[in-house]
């Protein structure tokens, strides 16, 4: 018979090979507050707890202070769970442009591997990215397995050299002007389209061109030009972007053209909003606000490249819905020794709050021309999906490149191997679980159980399985990372496209049945009938979350259920 476990008003069900089980209130052990050595502890220490099956080999559980030992899963153990659940964990966003804008060339993406669609607004007109959302939500319409969720990433306050007719070469200790005056285009002088820039520019301040490829000392300026010497060279060619090392124009961080864009946005249901230049949260309270004033929910992702966004990054991060390194702008606005060190700290912080984190640009650059990657680009995806980024994101690769559908197989072949042999690694998050003389909250319990699930998921080399309508349980199973896939079944299409951003989780649109068994048997053929899942196989089901479906408030279930076709 299996097992139930009480803490406090949830139960953990070990049911290995029946549908399902009622077990008496007193099954189990009640680790609810009791006597004086515990009030003293204010800490839950379970000591251990056995699962046991008749012909099976008992799994051990060990609790301590609230975090789990695994008494039995060996490292070559977890990676026979890896090797027989190769789906890839990291989620891959594709930049939809002219190499790629084709129904067809939709379809290859997807099946290469892409789960989101971005629109780059700095480019395009609404007319062009109107056609990209239409063909996206057509393949969503006819995909059964799959679903392609849609980014629209903002122009933001870029500061860009104006347009020339022929590209200027610029060599070392030549001297160069950028004015404010508009329409200049001379061998020495060219406009800029930002009116403040010389109120932002200091002499000593290095001016980088175009990511970095060229750089300028200031040497002078007047009412409407900044004088400059060349220290890198290169060609000048029409609107390239302008950084000043060390710092962020003044500009507001959301543009006319942004709100117009944002508005299209809105109108298009997309799932989400990746901010360019982000400083502060101001930004993103203001945003939030207007959407919750147009009663339309989609997540803000902001974008951290800005030199004025690194000491505002914990509030930053606390007041969206995720975050993205935009490592190019980053790198140019702060020295780019110092671009690793703050990956690792934006996915940290990310990891931390439980919001999703993208890693990009760059990522494959060479693909755009060649068949094939440089070793430090496979390097540098591994390192991403290392570190634990839940998405990892191919700009002009895809773009305008030259080999679009081979970029994004690349990026998941290599996601996918660094998965297998990095996931073993790394140790499972775990839910420190404090009594303050007090009940859980209903947060904390949903967190204790999804660290739980993962554990059991883990040693037992399970899939998991999670009903939700708001994403909240599927999101904190991505937190801890479990080795397999985290199949969500949600009734809301909404939900579902969001998911896909969130590491491990496989998003599945299915209508709830008013009776919890049926819903369970219904999902597990579905499973079944696309080839996720196989007969005999074991599944780690979790029913928890803060708003509840078919239990009540307080109750949350664990359950091992085995396949049956």
């Amino acid at each position: 018979m299996g097992m139930a476990t009480k803490i406090g008003a949830a139960s953990v069900y070990i049911l290995p090979n029946r549908a399902s089980m009622a077990l008496p209130q007193h099954a189990g052990l009640d680790f609810h507050r009791r006597g004086n050595a515990f009030r003293r502890a204010r800490r839950l220490e379970v000591k251990s707890m056995k699962m046991a099956e008749r012909g099976e080999q008992a799994v051990e559980f060990g609790f301590n202070n609230g975090h789990i030992n695994l008494a039995s899963g060996t490292l070559n153990e977890m990676e026979t769970v890896v090797a027989s659940h190769p789906r890839r964990k990291t989620k891959i966003v594709c930049t939809i442009g002219p190499a790629c804008n084709t129904r067809d060339m939709i379809c290859k993406l997807a099946e290469a591997g892409m789960n989101v669609a971005r629109l780059n607004m700095s480019h395009g007109d609404h007319e062009s990215h109107q056609k990209i959302i239409d063909l996206v939500k057509e393949y969503n319409a006819q995909s059964k397995d799959n679903v392609i969720s849609i980014m629209l990433d903002t122009k933001g306050p870029e500061v860009r050299s104006g347009d020339v007719s022929q590209p200027i070469l610029l060599e070392e200790g030549q001297d160069f002007n950028f004015t404010i005056k508009r329409g200049v285009s001379l061998e020495d002088t060219v406009s800029v389209n930002y009116d403040g820039f010389v109120n932002d520019v200091e002499v000593g301040d290095i001016l980088l061109v175009d990511g970095g490829m060229m750089s300028l000392a200031v040497l002078s300026k007047t009412l409407d030009t900044v004088k400059c010497q060349v220290i890198d060279g290169g060609e000048l060619k029409s609107r390239c972007h302008l950084n000043v090392r060390g710092k962020s124009a003044t500009l507001p961080s959301i543009t006319d053209k942004d709100w117009e864009d944002i508005k299209f946005g809105v109108d298009n249901e997309v799932d989400f909003y990746a901010v360019s230049f982000v400083k502060d949260a101001k930004v993103i309270h203001e945003l939030k606000d207007y959407l919750k004033r147009q009663n339309t929910d989609i997540h803000v992702i902001p974008k951290i490249e800005s030199a004025d966004s690194i000491p505002n990054l914990q509030s930053i991060i606390s007041a969206s819905d995720g975050a993205m390194v935009a490592r190019g702008d980053l790198g140019a606005e702060l020295p780019i020794e110092d671009v690793p060190l703050l990956q690792e700290e934006i996915i940290r912080k990310c990891r931390s709050m439980e919001k999703p984190v993208i890693v990009a640009t760059n990522m494959l650059e060479s693909m755009i021309n060649h068949p094939t990657p440089t070793r430090a680009e496979v390097s540098d995806i591994a390192i991403a999906v290392r570190e634990g980024a839940d998405a990892i994101m191919l700009s002009g690769e895809t773009a305008h490149g030259n080999y679009p559908v081979k970029a994004v197989k690349v990026m998941h072949t290599v996601a996918l191997k660094t998965e297998s042999t990095s996931m073993v690694h790394q140790v499972p998050a775990t839910f420190a679980m404090v009594m303050d003389g007090m009940e859980f909250s209903q947060s904390q319990m949903s967190a204790m159980f999804a660290s739980h699930a993962t554990t059991m998921a883990n040693t037992l080399g399970t899939a998991l399985i999670v009903f939700t309508q708001t994403g909240s349980m599927a999101i904190l199973l991505s937190h801890y990372r479990p080795y397999s896939t985290i199949f969500a079944f949600t009734n809301q299409e909404k939900i579902k496209k969001r998911l896909t951003l969130y590491h491990g989780v496989m998003p599945i649109y299915m209508q709830f049945s008013a009776d919890a068994e049926e819903t369970f048997s219904r999902a597990l053929n579905v499973l079944l009938s696309h080839g996720q899942l196989k007969d005999g196989e074991d599944v780690t089901l979790v029913q928890s979350g803060v708003h509840s479906i078919w239990r009540r408030e307080s109750t949350h279930h664990i359950q091992v259920r085995k396949v049956q076709a």
